[in-house]
């Protein structure tokens, strides 16, 4: 190593140099600090806005800050002399090849983009969708996260939940809860469906339009077999769902109807 064109260098460029570097860094801080701002001021703008989505505003603000990014590090390598037009253009390169060999990274950000146009769900809606089924918390640029019932954040690609069908549970203001209730035979199902009407009647949160169903919904070797159907909101299904089951339990224990039990056929045995 030649020390002397390293003293030389240093001597000559080295100041030049060290300050290139301080102020790329300083850049750096403070472009990462107003575009944190900036994008925060356009979702608290776009979110004062009742016509404006939630979702769509945390996806137009990740757009933003993607681009700010872009043009935040243009803007330090042209500190160090590089020329942002051949940069661009090597980008523009670096993208193309990207895009062909990410292929599905893109039809990500494609199905992002479409689901924001044709809003089959928002943030806080359940859903099921892409196999997964929850609470949506975020849709982003390329995935969305759903938050499973027992509180497992859940990252699916948009692309899959897309081209799959999506079941959004929270878009109709009600929601049915599909049970049953078995009946032993000499019971009167008639006599059965009444108290367990009444009884469904008196849950909380249960919907009175449309009233909940309760007849027979077929007949077993044990005894009729009935629907319990009570409407609710999505908000308040699972309460009204383990309530019935218990308002179920304890009307029939109250009316002491016998627990269905399978007939016993005897054969004769062969002559």
């Amino acid at each position: 190593m030649n020390f002397e064109t390293v003293r030389v260098f240093i001597m000559t460029r080295g100041v030049e140099f060290g300050i290139m570097i301080l102020s790329a860094i300083a850049l750096w801080i403070v472009g990462r600090w107003l575009i944190g701002l900036v994008t925060k001021a356009l979702r608290k703008i776009l979110a004062r806005n009742e016509r404006i989505d939630p979702t769509l505003a945390h996806y137009l603000g990740s757009i933003l800050g993607a681009l700010l990014n872009v043009l935040l590090i243009l803007a330090i390598l042209q500190i160090f002399g590089v020329q942002t037009t051949s940069f661009a253009a090597l980008i523009a390169g670096l993208g193309l090849a990207i895009g062909v060999a990410w292929g599905g990274l893109l039809a990500h950000f494609a199905a992002g983009v479409f689901m924001q146009i044709l809003r089959p769900f928002a943030v806080g809606d359940f859903v099921s969708a892409g196999g997964v089924t929850g609470t949506v918390t975020e849709l982003g640029l390329f995935v969305t996260m759903i938050t499973t019932p027992d509180n497992v954040a859940t990252i699916v690609g948009n692309n899959k939940i897309f081209s799959d069908t999506i079941w959004n549970y929270s878009l109709l203001p009600y929601r049915r809860v599909e049970l049953t209730a078995k009946i032993a035979n000499g019971v009167d199902p008639l006599d059965a469906i009444a108290r367990l009407k009444a009884a469904v009647a008196q849950i909380p949160n249960v919907s009175e339009t449309p009233a909940p169903d309760i007849e027979v919904l077929s007949f077993t070797p044990e005894g009729p077999l009935l629907c319990v159907r009570p409407y609710t909101h999505t908000k308040d299904y699972w309460q009204v769902y383990f309530d019935t089951n218990r308002a179920i339990i304890e009307t029939f224990a109250k009316a002491g109807y016998p627990t269905p039990e399978t007939p016993v056929v005897r054969r004769s045995a062969a002559a």
